[in-house]
């Protein structure tokens, strides 16, 4: 399974998000430009020793990911998204893609892969869940429903 980031912009969750792709077996793929340094302080302290066993692609921008990924259809993880998070049939390949903690991930995108769009439901009390849990949330479940763990 792979897990892409959209231009993330808060080192801590990629860090943790990096984690979580290793005690998975994940890829993670950062889609550029990446909004800060990768030898960031932050980063390497919520990776801690893991990020040497981390299997990362760099992507400079979100054209380069779109050739990588080829004529494959990723799942958009998006507030906006219109299939819960556990319904979906995953796959071991698929791609779960996390949109930039500010912005998100882009119209064009949403729209080009609207049957490919993931929510994972909350109340009214927040506006949203944070990067690195909300990755938890879908990967770990993606890797349940996928067979990852039999």
């Amino acid at each position: 399974m792979h897990v892409a980031l959209y231009q993330p912009s808060i080192p801590p969750n990629t860090g943790n998000i990096g984690r979580l792709c290793v005690g998975f077996d994940c890829a993670m793929h950062i889609i550029g430009p990446c909004l800060f340094d990768l030898s960031d302080k932050a980063l390497r302290r919520a990776g801690l020793d893991y990020w040497p066993h981390l299997n990362l692609t760099m992507h400079e921008s979100p054209e380069s990911f779109c050739k990588w990924l080829g004529d494959r259809s990723p799942w958009l993880i998006t507030k906006f998204g219109q299939h819960r998070f556990d319904t979906p049939a995953y796959d071991r390949d698929d791609v779960i893609v996390m949109g930039n903690e500010q912005k998100g991930l882009p119209k064009e995108w949403l729209e080009r892969w609207q049957d490919h769009t993931v929510a994972i439901p909350k109340n009214d009390h927040i506006r949203s869940y944070n990067l690195a849990n909300a990755t938890a949330i879908v990967v770990s479940h993606a890797q349940l429903k996928a067979g990852c763990f039999d």
